[in-house]
């Protein structure tokens, strides 16, 4: 069952996996090592160091030439807001990485699947094995299938409450925007929150996060979409 689970994820990437085991290690979170620990099983935290580092490398390489006329400042800017946490989080649901992390009963139950830092974690994890396993190549056509992508959205998401802030101050100068917690879930060690932000009394956007500010952050982004894409209707 959990062999046909793996092979279904490998389909949605594009990549098989010749040992198996770097899969099975790169979605297993340290709650669930934990709790098999004499089984052998390890965390993906080492696979996660190693794939942060294949992102800053084949990140930074794509930029470069694909923004010649970009400086350092802008350049280095521009990559933080493709590799942050919650940009990450965004592209795993792509593939719908979520769904396939190993987690510790008590993780689970407190809607681990659900927060930005361990789906982040898991996909950096996810290239650092497809790295040992096939190589920088590999590793690279899967980080530019589903990271460097879609660059001009995903860059608003580094700091969309900022942004919203100057697309609604210049275009719609009257309209105020309030940002409020419409809901909560979990314990207070490990909750979720989901926000709505109102532009001018009607809600423009929604989101969630393991903090007030990242789904404020996720809320202003679905705006910022929303906004951008009727701008182009008219």
């Amino acid at each position: 069952m959990f062999e046909q689970k793996m092979n279904g994820l490998e389909k949605k990437i594009n990549y098989s996996f010749r040992d198996s085991r770097l899969l099975f290690q790169a979605l297993s979170h340290s709650s669930f090592a934990n709790e098999h620990r004499a089984e052998g099983y390890q965390d993906n935290e080492r696979l996660e160091f190693l794939g942060d580092a294949v992102l800053e490398v084949v990140s930074s390489d794509f930029l470069y030439h694909a923004y010649p006329e970009l400086q350092e400042g802008k350049l280095t800017k521009l990559r933080a807001s493709l590799v942050c946490e919650p940009t990450l989080a965004l592209c795993a649901k792509g593939f719908d990485l979520s769904s396939y992390l190993l987690l510790g009963k008590g993780e689970e139950h407190t809607g681990g699947r659900l927060r930005n830092s361990i789906i982040s974690d898991a996909l950096e994890a996810l290239i650092g094995a497809i790295y040992l396993d096939g190589g920088l190549e590999p590793a690279r056509a899967f980080i530019e299938q589903f990271i460097l992508t879609d660059i001009e959205h995903k860059k608003l998401f580094y700091d969309s409450k900022t942004v919203l802030q100057e697309l609604v101050q210049r275009d719609r100068p009257h309209d105020s925007i309030h940002y409020m917690i419409v809901g909560e879930d979990g314990p207070d060690h490990a909750k979720t929150f989901r926000v709505e932000v109102e532009i001018g009394g009607t809600v423009a956007g929604t989101g969630s996060g393991s903090t007030k500010k990242a789904a404020e952050q996720e809320a202003a982004y679905q705006a910022l979409h929303a906004l951008i894409s009727d701008g182009k209707r008219e």
